[in-house]
């Protein structure tokens, strides 16, 4: 089953790949990945403004993820792929 919040489709495996390895490019957290920084970093963007562009559209479907108490959908991610896949 596909989760949805907001009409973001988290069952998109080219979306949640592109999310395991996108690294913040900026700020104090440069270099993180965008599915392990803290959650009140993410929720300060959201109040302050994302970012434009793929950086801004990864970090709302972050925060979306994480405020709804979604972050078990990164643990397959953090893994890494199974022997043989």
């Amino acid at each position: 089953m596909t989760e949805k919040i907001s009409g973001m489709p988290f069952g998109d495996p080219k979306l949640m790949l592109k999310l395991a390895g996108y690294r913040m490019p900026f700020g104090k957290y440069a270099n993180h990945l965008l599915i392990d920084l803290p959650e009140p970093y993410v929720i300060w963007f959201a109040h302050k403004g994302f970012p434009s562009g793929e950086l801004g559209h990864l970090l709302r479907i972050v925060h979306e993820i994480k405020v709804n108490g979604l972050e078990y959908l990164f643990d397959p991610l953090r893994q890494g792929p199974k022997p043989g896949h």
